[in-house]
């Protein structure tokens, strides 16, 4: 599944849900591609949907609910690494290394409900290839 497809219609809302993601918006990133992955049957619908559990896996972590957040985490990236090493603009290894990183402590724990608290310097941001055409997002 390696690659880039061509999934014109879905740029705005795929773009949009980024532009949430890196401000640490993570439930308003997840609503937006659900948005998108809801009415979507493509190449790419596995892949919108381990974005949605990405968002949704720092949400809880940065609520404290590291139980949900390790399940989602882990499959999340079980969505994502179909899709590597890119997909629609984003260096997916990049990003992976960068999420496992940012989740490390919560998978080194045994404790299932461990106080972990997300280190903000270790969040990872989308930053797509500047090849990768988009229109602008409102």
């Amino acid at each position: 599944m390696a690659g880039d497809a061509d999934d014109s219609d879905d740029h705005p809302l795929y773009l949009k849900g980024i532009e949430y993601f890196n401000e640490c918006e993570f439930f308003e990133a997840h609503d937006t591609w659900e948005e998108l992955w809801t009415e979507y049957r493509g190449p790419s619908r596995k892949y919108y949907q381990g974005l949605i559990q990405a968002a949704v896996a720092l949400h809880h972590f940065g609520n404290g609910n590291v139980r949900g957040a390790r399940k989602v985490y882990l499959t999340s990236r079980g969505y994502l690494e179909q899709y590597a090493p890119a997909y629609k603009g984003l260096n997916l290894e990049s990003f992976l290394d960068q999420y496992e990183k940012c989740f490390a402590e919560i998978n080194a724990s045994e404790e299932p409900n461990a106080r972990i608290e997300i280190d903000p310097e270790l969040i990872p941001e989308i930053h797509l290839d500047p090849a990768y055409s988009s229109p602008d997002v409102d």
